[in-house]
């Protein structure tokens, strides 16, 4: 999946908790944030923190990459 946006971020986070039948909480409670950060960032709140972005994403097993331009 391609992600260009905040909203798609979200989208793949909710969509990779729920394949793994994790709810909200234990996603936050795994990452040591807050329910309100999650509930956010699933909803693509362009504001959120990179780093517990990041960490969440890698405790549901996304893997993030970077295709940097040719020059």
């Amino acid at each position: 999946m391609r992600i260009s946006n905040a909203e798609q971020y979200g989208k793949a986070i909710r969509d990779a908790r729920k394949s793994l039948g994790l709810t909200q909480p234990d996603v936050a409670s795994a990452c040591g944030t807050g329910i309100r950060f999650i509930v956010d960032l699933e909803h693509g709140k362009p504001t959120c923190e990179l780093e517990k972005a990041l960490r969440v994403a890698q405790m549901l097993g996304i893997v993030m990459e970077a295709n940097l331009p040719v020059t």
